[in-house]
């Protein structure tokens, strides 16, 4: 992630940077990402958690077999 940040980009991607990792430091993670956005930068994150969704609100892009399926905006800024 710091050498993500190191240059200062507009964006930050991730693809599931909280795979295989114990849910504290996951959780740590996850709010490391919100305070990121929250500087200015948009981070977007693919991952399976479906749990991060219901606890971290966010707008959600839902795919599947290579099609966009829904997309959802969260009721409350996380």
């Amino acid at each position: 992630i710091a050498r993500a940040l190191l240059n200062d980009p507009q964006a930050l991607l991730a693809d599931e940077p909280t795979g295989n990792l114990d849910p504290e430091v996951a959780e740590e993670i996850l709010k490391l990402f919100i305070d990121i956005n929250r500087g200015g930068m948009a981070v977007l994150m693919a991952t399976h958690n479906h749990d991060f969704l219901t606890k971290y609100p966010a707008r959600v892009l839902k795919c599947q077999n290579g099609e966009l399926l829904e997309i959802t905006s969260p009721t409350y800024k996380a």
